[in-house]
């Protein structure tokens, strides 16, 4: 079900309207055969357009949603009048969700707000009828503009989830156990790498009725930077997090190491990333006594804030919320 239920990628093929063509009408009257131009202007073509939705939180109602076509505009008609604009698309997507034109690989349009419309791609310009094109050399123009094209091409959808915390470390870290501790979220559980194959969400209770965000992600793996394992899928969901909280377990066969491998993915991939708040927490410290616990401080770098927590004694779990907020509110 996690597989199925989480889409974070949609490619599909988009076009625009058409705009409508302006009219080159000429009017007659009872009285008067050769009253002139009377055509109207065309419809403007339908665009199409990306609505944030802050109920959603994947890409999977678009799932099969492959190709979306906007209505082309209205021809102008007589007596001036305007041809009806084609209807727009408008696509609901969750906050977090960046399009991209498939071809150039360019960023078109990003969505971060609930109800934030932004036209994807715009409709074709209705033409102008023959009613513009009088001159007083030029009184009975055979002339109208056709309407502009629409846009079309293949584009994708990329989600990148919202959270203010993102929780990093490698398979069995315990980032699951932490999350399903700290907050109402229930994601999947157990004792093998890669469990947790999507992002999941889950907001932390805080004093006095404050809250946050945190997502518990897919774990890395040395070499995610170039692909491997569950590679840029993973990466690109923690570049939106305010703060990352790198989860380092007690059993760990060399922790400054481990932290080394997992900061060296991020600056691989995109180096903007070490510009983030970063907080070490060592899980499964209920197995540590206070000299294996000063132990493995030394091992890691001492300019980041350093706890010692366990999911299952609650140890340290206070703590870790103060800082996390402390950070987040910016008195770290």
């Amino acid at each position: 079900m996690e597989k199925t239920n989480f889409i974070d990628y949609i490619r599909v093929f988009c076009k625009s309207g058409h705009g409508g063509a302006g009219s080159k009408h000429m009017a007659r009257t009872k009285f008067n055969p050769q009253a002139g131009p009377d055509g109207g202007d065309g419809g403007r073509g339908g665009h199409i357009v990306l609505r944030g939705n802050s109920n959603l939180w994947t890409l999977l109602h678009l799932r099969y949603y492959k190709n979306v076509i906007a209505q082309s505009g209205q021809n102008g008609n007589k007596l001036l009048r305007t041809g009806a604009n084609g209807e727009d698309v408008i696509i609901e997507v969750p906050l977090g969700t960046v399009a991209f034109d498939e071809e150039t690989g360019e960023q078109e349009v990003e969505i971060l707000e609930d109800g934030q419309e932004a036209i994807w791609l715009r409709g074709g310009r209705g033409g102008l009828g023959n009613k513009h094109f009088a001159t007083s050399t030029n009184q009975a123009p055979d002339y109208a503009q056709p309407g502009e094209p629409g846009v079309e091409g293949w584009k994708y959808l990329e989600l990148k989830v919202l959270a203010d915390v993102g929780l990093v470390g490698f398979p069995n870290a315990g980032k699951s156990t932490l999350l399903s501790t700290i907050t109402a979220a229930k994601p999947k559980i157990a004792d093998y790498a890669f469990t947790t194959l999507t992002p999941q969400l889950g907001m932390v209770s805080y004093r006095d009725n404050l809250s946050f965000c945190i997502a518990d992600l897919p774990g890395i793996i040395e070499g995610a930077a170039e692909g491997k394992g569950l590679g840029h899928r993973f990466l690109r969901h923690i570049e939106r997090n305010s703060v990352l909280l790198f989860l380092i377990p007690a059993d760990s066969e060399d922790h400054g190491h481990e932290f080394e491998i997992l900061v060296k993915e991020l600056r691989e991939y995109n180096p903007e990333m070490l510009q983030k708040d970063f907080i070490i927490a060592v899980s499964k410290s209920d197995m540590l006594d206070e000299e294996l616990k000063q132990a493995i401080r030394k091992e890691l770098p001492n300019q980041y804030p350093v706890l010692f927590i366990s999911s299952v004694t609650q140890e340290g779990l206070s703590a870790l919320k103060d800082q996390l907020w402390q950070s987040l509110s910016g008195q770290a």
